[in-house]
């Protein structure tokens, strides 16, 4: 993106919870910025007061979630409450990782998170492309 275009949206990022398994996420912002989107970045171990501060200050049009310790089923809920009580009614959240411990269907992992106001939940072995081409294609209005 050169210096004179408007990004095409600015999203928060980070990692929910205990976690610290950072390369997924960096790559992905990496992928992001290149794409033309504003990133920030919050970081490994990340609460969701964090999320939906950041998310306020910059104005984000997107929440991006990632975990991989497994315990989102425990980290998630309540997240699209506290960023509609912050005024962030509407905001984008996306969520990918190791999301549940366990043996599970994916659509049944799909189903429960999106159940709690996640716009697009990503399984572990989703491809960075993948990622960025949903965020291009819902913020190319």
């Amino acid at each position: 993106m050169s210096g004179s275009e408007a990004p095409k949206g600015t999203l928060v990022t980070g990692l929910i919870g205990e976690d610290v398994h950072i390369a997924g996420i960096r790559i992905l912002e990496h992928a992001l910025r290149k794409a033309g989107f504003d990133v920030v970045a919050l970081g490994a171990q990340v609460s969701q007061d964090e999320f939906v501060s950041a998310a306020v200050e910059s104005r984000a049009d997107a929440i991006l979630v990632s975990s991989l310790s497994g315990h989102a089923d425990a980290l998630l809920p309540g997240l699209r409450e506290k960023c509609d009580e912050a005024g962030l009614q509407g905001i984008r959240l996306y969520l990918g990782g190791q999301l549940m411990i366990g043996d599970s269907r994916w659509e049944d992992v799909e189903a429960k998170f999106k159940e709690a106001g996640v716009d697009a939940v990503y399984p572990p072995d989703v491809q960075v492309a993948q990622v960025v081409a949903d965020l291009e294609a819902d913020f190319a209005g």
